[in-house]
């Protein structure tokens, strides 16, 4: 929680006259990651009045009025007074952090924002979620309506915090009369990101479930970015999709990365990876390995229609993350060191894998000798 002193922390900047028909955009979330380029594009705009940013820490952009607290606290209440939109970016989605912690601090995080945006007559609010949200299943549509029904569960990792943030997204304007909710579900991010997705391109081999369907599509965070500046300008409203035109196979995947496959039976992979999962030795659980088994591309109509095109196509993302994973490596979703590395590459994937029942043998000897 912050200070008081840390909570009146602001650096104001005068708005230019060419500003001054724009709305006042607040970002939380804005000293990192997709919240640092958004608010550097937004102050950077002359179609924004003022960009308010607030984080637990300032950040560098100086064309833009700070505030660091905490966003559980509900002193954001009065630092959103004449804001007109503020785009939630203040979430948790670290592979590493304590689940509990993890869903504790977005859950809340985005109830107070939600609760002080009301409070304070803000007219619109910004979430941004994932398209993991529509889930991953064999008989999705390909691609996927941006009006489709939510079927994910809360199986893979972060997956049930962001349904959540959904749940409280539609419930908000029925609380609070006036507030517009609109919600931005980006396909697999590359740019800056580590998600077990990501973490799937770390390994050296390419993981098939045998009998599955996988299909890619990806979304780099510069075209993130301008998503949640249309959003952010009110250019496009409601429940949208965000991603690259169109989707690749895995065939064409495995082409264009140069690894190879792995195929494995179902209830070997999903049975090794809820072990690995279970002992801790690995951050996904079994959950996540449905969305590299099943389609979940998304239309991304509603951006369209807006006038929005992407910057970036499917190949151009992959290439991207290929270059942003180089030099990582990653077995079963866990990153290794140089050493295990090598001896992962010379022994194959597939031993790792299947080695499983070895290694949770191994971990629980040692845990009765404590």
């Amino acid at each position: 929680m912050s200070s008081p002193e840390s909570q009146v922390r602001a650096t104001r900047n005068h708005a230019t006259p060419s500003r001054s028909r724009g709305p006042v955009v607040a970002v939380t979330g804005a000293a990192t990651g997709v919240g640092d380029l958004l608010t550097r594009r937004l102050a950077a705009s002359a179609e924004t009045k003022q960009v308010i940013a607030i984080d637990e820490r300032r950040g560098g952009v100086q064309d833009a009025t700070w505030h660091v607290l905490d966003v559980r606290d509900p002193a954001i209440a009065d630092r959103l007074r004449g804001v007109d939109v503020v785009v939630h970016l203040a979430l948790d989605l670290d592979l590493e952090s304590d689940p509990a912690a993890r869903t504790a601090y977005n859950v809340r995080g985005t109830q107070t924002v939600l609760t002080a945006a009301a409070a304070a007559g803000v007219h619109r609010v910004v979430l941004c979620t994932s398209a993991m949200v529509y889930g991953a299943l064999p008989d999705n549509d390909v691609p996927l309506s941006e009006d489709a029904e939510l079927r994910a569960t809360a199986e893979a990792a972060g997956v049930g915090d962001l349904l959540e943030i959904e749940r409280l997204g539609r419930r908000a304007p029925r609380a609070h009369p006036g507030l517009n909710v609109t919600v931005v579900r980006p396909a697999v991010l590359v740019g800056g990101t580590d998600t077990a997705l990501t973490r799937y391109f770390e390994s050296p081999r390419l993981l098939v479930v045998a009998g599955s369907r996988p299909t890619w599509q990806f979304c780099h965070v510069d075209d993130l970015v301008s998503a949640l500046e249309y959003a952010a300008l009110g250019k496009v409203e409601g429940e949208f999709a965000v991603g690259c035109d169109g989707w690749l196979e895995q065939g064409e995947v495995e082409e264009l990365t140069g690894i190879r496959r792995m195929e494995l039976p179902s209830a070997v992979a999903l049975g090794a990876a809820a072990r690995l999962h279970r002992i801790g030795l690995t951050p996904s659980p079994a959950g996540d390995l449905a969305y590299t088994m099943y389609p979940w591309v998304v239309s991304v109509s509603a951006l369209h229609d807006a006038g929005w095109r992407p910057r970036w196509t499917n190949e151009e993302a992959l290439a991207a993350l290929l270059e942003e994973v180089e030099g990582r490596h990653t077995v079963a979703g866990r990153r290794l060191g140089r050493k295990d590395a090598t001896a992962a590459g010379a022994a194959g994937a597939t031993v790792a894998l299947l080695g499983t029942a070895a290694v949770v043998r191994r971990v629980r000897k040692a845990r009765r000798r404590l």
